[in-house]
């Protein structure tokens, strides 16, 4: 597959297709903060770090900190990967049993891009996906902006929710990593050839924004269908529906439930007519879902629609910047492309 199709869209039907405009001009155009909901103890065995890094990436931090403070890279620990076009704010921790940071920590850090913004004592390593939320200020220029029914298609978003696709970064320049993904799938994944498991986590984002895209296109992104498993708003906890009354539609209408789609693995899949969505997708795609099923990755499930939490509109001299917040595993762009049309988004 030599390029991402193009995935549908929630606010085509109602403002027609976005028109172009541009994002992350430069990193400050681009700003994420990490949200925690628990503080460090101020006592243990891991030196945990808030850090604001520019213009690289998470690995790119972990790796000069381990080298700056004579560890090895799974000493530290992070919740979460971050852009590297962009200015971000995240935890990480660093095991230092007994010892102390290195002499001008701060300033050997600085000197590479990195600022100090906190730091304290833990007793446990900062584990994935611990944190609950990504804060979110975007800076959007072009056409796109200037046109009438811009502040409405935010607003639209507010109202009801976000199509929540995994970004475009996921599956690397002009698809490349999804490229790979099916190679390696294709002769038989193993841990040694793909030792973080991105290529795994490419094939099933793929498979699931196509899942999304088309109950999008049919309408029932955004509202349970028989056979439905559902999640709460702002948990990962999730119940089996048979079928839909109007209790489950009032609550989903009012974004406190969300229909979620699979995550191709090993597993039982949905019934009913969500269950004719995942057997349309087996039948689309087999290669890729028979070779995360023989990978023996088990089956998850993702919300198909996300909300804004705390959002923010502000008109600048020849731009709009937004702020919100995402629950963690979002993506900032699938907000974008809603809005703009941006080759990233293609």
């Amino acid at each position: 597959m030599s390029k991402l199709p193009q995935w549908s869209r929630s606010l085509d039907a109602v403002f027609g297709p976005p028109k172009p405009g541009q994002y992350r001009a430069k990193p400050e155009d681009f700003l994420v903060d990490e949200q925690l909901d628990f503080t460090p103890e101020a006592h243990g065995e891991h030196l945990w770090l808030r850090l604001e890094k520019r213009n690289q990436t998470t690995l790119d931090m972990v790796k000069s900190i381990s080298r700056i403070c004579g560890v090895t890279p799974r000493d530290i620990g992070y919740s979460g990967m971050k852009d590297r076009i962009a200015v971000t704010r995240q935890w990480l921790s660093v095991h230092l049993p007994g010892r102390e940071a290195p002499e001008g920590l701060e300033a050997l850090l600085s000197a590479i891009g990195i600022k100090v913004l906190e730091k304290a004592r833990h007793p446990r390593k900062l584990k994935r996906g611990v944190h609950r939320t990504n804060a979110f200020t975007l800076r959007l220029t072009g056409e796109a902006v200037q046109a009438d029914d811009f502040e409405r298609r935010f607003l639209a978003l507010c109202e009801q929710g976000v199509p929540n696709y995994f970004g475009p970064q996921r599956f690397g320049p002009e698809g490349r990593n999804l490229q790979r993904a099916e190679a390696l799938l294709a002769r038989g994944w193993r841990k040694r050839d793909d030792r973080q498991g991105m290529m795994l986590s490419t094939a099933r984002s793929f498979l699931f924004n196509e899942l999304l895209s088309a109950r999008l296109a049919d309408g029932t992104w955004n509202q349970p269908i028989a056979g439905d498993t559902l999640m709460l708003d702002g948990t990962q906890s999730v119940f089996g529906i048979d079928t839909v009354d109007e209790g489950l539609a009032a609550r989903a209408a009012e974004l406190d439930v969300h229909p979620t789609g699979v995550l191709w693995g090993v597993g039982d899949g949905a019934q009913g007519e969500a269950g004719a969505y995942e057997t349309q997708l087996a039948r689309q795609h087999p290669a890729l879902c028979e070779g995360l099923e023989k990978s023996a990755v088990k089956r998850a499930r993702r919300a198909l629609r996300m909300r804004l939490t705390m959002p923010q509109f502000t008109w600048e001299t020849d731009a709009v910047l937004l702020s919100f917040a995402l629950p963690r595993g979002s993506f900032a762009t699938a907000v974008i492309g809603e809005l703009i049309d941006h080759p990233d988004m293609a």
